[in-house]
């Protein structure tokens, strides 16, 4: 049998963390050198709205911050049940785990990124809490842009613009069980019933105050970037109240995520879903995508930065290790 050393298998370690952080670092700048057209428009339009004023950057920051606080914050707590962890771990596991999963459909490679900072024991519980924690966000979300769905309903009565986004919204269901009965049929019902055996027996004995405070910061979370949304449009001087913003917004969110992708084109998906629910209330298009670009570039492209660190000084977990 073949073996390595302990030298050979911390060269090979290191080696995986670079290529993590160097593929992250490659994918996001293929994003900005295949849209230089765009990115012209961007710098100019920009720079056209004297949008990067000290204020106002440093209120786009802090609303950044503030979402990725909920985030970790709301780990620290889901996690706690099975191993007790202090915030600066969180952080590191949250951000770590967002740029290493950072080619993965979905984000998909989060959860095995995640279980990689616990020992073996914990790891299959620390997948079902990742898997509960992504819940708890899909939930707000599905239930906010419900609501702006409706109100978008009752307000664009257009019964070919409704049929427009109804096709879009089933069709990506469509497509997403598709996918689920594919992985059903590869790998054995029995399992994937066993799975769901697994994860309803995991959330029955699972705290239900923890589950309560997750979702909670959920939705502060939700309300936050969706406000950086809309404040990014007030800054670019578009005529548009809260409530109709949100409606906007939320709705939007609902129909992006309903449409599988990876973190590069995630950009390009919201994008587009924005510019097609925003021309209904007149907003210039090159506004839409600005937005959702700046978006993109706060709450991911920053955060991914940050977290190349967390990768390359990563530490693979020892049963005595205690975080």
């Amino acid at each position: 049998m073949l073996t390595y050393s302990h030298k050979t298998k911390q060269f090979f370690f290191v080696l995986i963390k670079l290529s993590i952080v160097f593929a992250a670092f490659g994918f996001i700048y293929y994003k900005f050198s295949s849209n230089t057209a765009f990115l012209n428009d961007f710098k100019y339009f920009i720079n056209k709205s004297n949008l990067f004023t000290i204020n106002n950057c440093i209120v786009l920051i802090t609303l950044s911050t503030l979402n990725w606080f909920f985030e970790v914050k709301k780990w620290q707590i889901l996690i706690a049940p099975i191993k007790p962890i202090s915030f600066k771990a969180s952080l590191e596991q949250s951000l770590g785990t967002l740029t290493a999963s950072l080619i993965t459909p979905n984000r998909i490679g989060e959860y095995g990124a995640k279980a990689l900072y616990y020992i073996s024991s914990l790891r299959k519980r620390v997948l079902l809490i990742t898997l509960l924690s992504n819940i708890l966000q899909m939930l707000t979300t599905v239930c906010f842009g419900a609501v702006g769905l409706i109100i978008f309903f009752s307000i664009f009565e257009n019964t070919i613009l409704k049929i427009d986004l109804r096709v879009l919204f089933i069709s990506s269901f469509i497509l997403l069980g598709t996918i689920i009965g594919v992985i059903a049929y590869k790998y054995n019902t029995l399992k994937l019933d066993n799975l769901l055996f697994r994860l309803k027996r995991f959330l029955r004995n699972y705290p239900l105050k923890n589950s309560f405070h997750g979702l909670l910061l959920s939705v502060l979370r939700y309300f936050t970037f969706s406000f950086q949304f809309f404040f990014i449009l007030i800054l670019f001087k578009v005529d548009i109240n809260y409530l109709e913003g949100m409606m906007m917004i939320s709705a939007m969110y609902l129909l992006a995520s309903a449409i599988p992708s990876i973190f590069i084109f995630d950009v390009i998906v919201k994008g587009s879903v924005a510019v097609y629910l925003f021309a209904f209330i007149g907003v210039n298009e090159l506004v839409v995508l600005s937005t959702t670009f700046l978006m993109w570039l706060l709450n991911f492209v920053l955060p991914s930065i940050l977290g190349s660190y967390y990768v390359l000084s990563f530490k693979p977990m020892k049963a005595s290790k205690v975080l």
